[in-house]
């Protein structure tokens, strides 16, 4: 069954919702600082539903609205917006807007919008939308939100490195995917590294094949590079005495391939589509789904994994359907 596009769980999704409160404490610490976590969360995702199953603004990968309770003990309700695309969004502000507004307008409830915004591919600096608004005859609407850009961590490595937040290493992933998005051989060197980070900080093995998951959607490797990063890794599990990752392998968990299935395999390419190349890849989903050969649905998802020019997987369509 074919995934509607607004529910697909992204990587992205799947840790935030697992370690919602150490995301707070490492992307907005002041907003950690005041939150009272022993009284927990609470995740909104029906009540967000209701607000934007009509709004056609975009492609959503991570918009999650969560009930918490400050340490004064007043209810809060948060909207966090993760963006995971090839480019910059003209319509992101208003989407922020869009939503904040909505939730307010349905529920009544004052709700906090906050942006992390993880791009992989180039794009403006200056990009750091944190507004949207118009003024018309002394008329004026808008909203400003906290926003935070992963490219701002590129210089703060060390810190990274020696911090056990889940989210430090997802942010070294997606910094290290972007700088290695042309140097095979660097992105597999720096895939280990991550990966090994996992034991050596001594994570649950729950959360070690968690995190993994998302280091290995992120830092796709040309095939011959995955098997060889397979067998290292299973060499450093044999060491180390902890097969937990390499157990992903055997359960069908590595890219939701396994068996040839074309459900996984169209997964695996819609995931790709989604984290390399945006709403404009995601485009492509309907043609691609019209393909009924397991083979040249492989191919498709290859290609995603090693190139960093659409136009390639549009050839790849164009010569399914002229043959």
């Amino acid at each position: 069954m074919d995934i509607p596009s607004d529910d697909y769980d992204s990587p992205w999704k799947e840790i935030l919702e697992c370690y919602f409160q150490e995301f707070i404490t490492f992307f907005f610490p002041e907003i950690a600082e005041e939150t009272d976590w022993e009284r927990g969360y609470v995740f909104l995702d029906k009540e967000f539903q209701q607000v934007t199953r009509d709004a056609e603004l975009g492609r959503r990968y991570a918009d999650k609205l969560v009930q918490l309770w400050r340490k004064n003990g007043d209810e809060a309700w948060v909207l966090v917006h993760v963006e995971v695309q090839g480019q910059e969004e003209k319509s992101f502000e208003e989407r922020m807007f869009v939503y904040n507004y909505r939730i307010f307008d349905r529920f009544r409830r004052p709700v906090v919008s906050l942006a992390v915004l993880a791009v992989l591919a180039d794009e403006r600096e200056g990009w750091r939308p944190d507004r949207f608004g118009y003024e018309l005859w002394g008329c004026r609407v808008g909203i400003r939100f906290p926003s935070v850009k992963i490219l701002d961590y590129a210089d703060r490595l060390d810190i990274l490195e020696q911090s056990v937040n889940p989210f430090a290493l997802a942010v070294m992933a997606h910094l290290k995917t972007r700088e290695t998005r042309h140097d095979a051989d660097g992105r597999k060197r720096w895939k280990l590294y991550l990966v090994r980070k996992l034991y050596e900080h001594g994570y649950k093995k729950e959360d070690v094949i968690r995190l993994f998951h998302f280091i290995d959607w992120l830092m796709a490797l040309p095939e011959y590079m995955e098997e060889e990063f397979w067998q290292e890794i299973s060499e450093y599990e044999e060491e180390k005495k902890m097969p937990y990752v390499t157990s992903v392998e055997r359960i069908g968990f590595k890219r939701g391939v396994s068996e040839g299935r074309q459900e996984g395999t169209l997964e695996a390419i819609e995931m790709g589509l989604s984290v390399k190349f945006g709403a404009k890849g995601l485009r492509l989903l309907p043609a691609i789904r019209r393909i009924r050969e397991i083979e040249h649905l492989n191919i498709i998802k290859k290609t995603i994994m090693v190139t960093d020019d659409l136009a390639d997987v549009e050839a790849l369509l164009d010569s399914s359907q002229s043959g």
